[in-house]
């Protein structure tokens, strides 16, 4: 799954377009290493978004196949920080 769908599936940015401009300008790593949202994105990977005033560490546990609910969404992921 690209980067931006999946931040977007997970929730941890409420809209992929959001998504796409953050992993355009740098901001958005998986691994340590800066990443463009067409990025393909698996199990294990470690995604880091810098937002203006905090970061968020999330390791990615699963990747789904399409579109998740609201309540399956956080356990896509587990949370770092």
């Amino acid at each position: 799954m690209r980067l931006d769908k999946f931040l977007k599936v997970s929730r941890l940015i409420k809209r992929r377009t959001v998504a796409n401009e953050v992993s355009e300008m740098g901001r958005v790593f998986i691994n340590d290493n800066p990443s463009k949202p067409a990025k393909q994105v698996k199990a294990g990977d470690i995604i880091t978004i810098e937002y203006a005033n905090r970061t968020v560490k999330a390791k990615i546990l699963n990747v789904p196949t399409g579109n998740v609910s609201v309540q399956e969404a956080s356990t896509l992921y587990e949370l770092l920080n």
